[in-house]
């Protein structure tokens, strides 16, 4: 059971003990999702599923739920359909990184390669795809438009910034697409099958862009304090695998600015950093520099934007536990 969710300021109590129960049915119709009979596909479809995860995104389709009937079964499939699309981007993702781990065991494509990796991504969007279809023509539409941006996500921060690009405005763009479309489509859809009142669904698609945002910005900042006991995952990881972060690009700016310090900061991101004293050195290195600060402000931010486009919907228990959702996204600590 996700422990995120006890760590949600201002969540109603009884909204949480239902979200709890709700969360173990997606958990049992998530393992019936990736059942199959195929013998390699049994194992390698159930490898993320098996080493847990925080659940955000069946989190928050079951709190835009809440906004009318969070009963509906169609809310479990909706969860169900965000979450598994969510797994199997990570299949793709760390192919496409290089990722050696994932949730603290061995990523999927460091034990069978790349190949088996990438399809058993594929056989995942395909289950999600099955699911969008029994919610009817709009949620496949939705689902599509969001795998798209998926896509182009990954695509663009494979190749980067053009030179007439603002790496800034690139890198958001980037988020955006690979974290924010997954979580604006939880919200939408989470609203959506409930039958929340006309424009909650707007609402809550604007408020999963804007928190998709804040949570991977925090998530910059975990990659370097991160607490690998807890998280599973080494400091630096992104600096070593040469993934662009909101802090990388800060310093950065200032070294072109002509900043000493931030130029030597620079210099060890640039160089070989496969030896872990290397990697500790530069991430010690940056826990010290301003960056960290400013981009956990800017993800703070960004939350507080999220929670501005709830003023939208009526006051009361799902509106401040969406608010201490969106707070908690950006205040964890793995």
């Amino acid at each position: 059971m996700p422990s995120s969710l006890s760590a949600v300021p201002d969540i109603d109590e009884q909204l949480a003990q239902t979200m709890l129960e709700r969360l173990a049915v997606i958990e049992d119709r998530l393992r019936e999702s990736v059942s199959t009979n195929d013998h390699l596909a049994r194992w390698t479809a159930r490898h993320l599923l098996d080493a847990g995860g925080k659940r955000v995104r069946p989190m928050l389709v079951l709190l835009a739920a809440s906004l009318g009937d969070a009963q509906r079964d169609e809310v479990i499939d909706a969860a169900v359909l965000v979450e598994l699309t969510h797994l199997a981007s990570l299949y793709h993702d760390d192919v496409m990184d290089s990722a050696s781990t994932r949730r603290g065991t061995r990523s999927a494509h460091a034990i069978w390669g790349n190949n088996v990796a990438i399809l058993t991504g594929d056989f995942l969007f395909a289950r999600a795809s099955g699911l969008s279809s029994r919610l009817g023509t709009e949620a496949v539409q939705l689902h599509s438009l969001t795998f798209e941006r998926l896509c182009l996500g990954q695509l663009h921060e494979t190749v980067g910034p053009q030179d007439d690009e603002d790496p800034f405005e690139h890198y958001i763009s980037v988020l955006s697409d690979k974290t924010a479309s997954l979580l604006a489509l939880a919200g939408q859809l989470g609203a959506l099958q409930a039958g929340a009142p006309e424009g909650s669904a707007e609402v809550m698609r604007r408020y999963g862009e804007k928190i998709g945002v804040a949570f991977q910005l925090a998530d910059d900042v975990l990659d370097l304090e991160s607490d690998p006991g807890t998280s599973g995952k080494t400091p630096g990881t992104d600096l070593r695998e040469g993934v662009p972060t909101m802090p990388t690009l800060l310093v950065r700016r200032r070294a072109a600015a002509g900043e000493r310090r931030a130029a030597a900061i620079v210099e060890r991101l640039e160089g070989d950093l496969s030896d872990d004293a290397a990697l500790e050195e530069v991430v010690a290195m940056l826990r010290e520099d301003p960056a960290l600060e400013e981009t956990r402000t800017l993800a703070q931010r960004t939350a507080d934007e999220a929670i501005g486009v709830l003023s939208e919907l009526p006051a009361g228990a799902v509106r401040d536990s969406l608010a201490g959702f969106a707070r908690s996204l950006v205040q964890r600590s793995r």
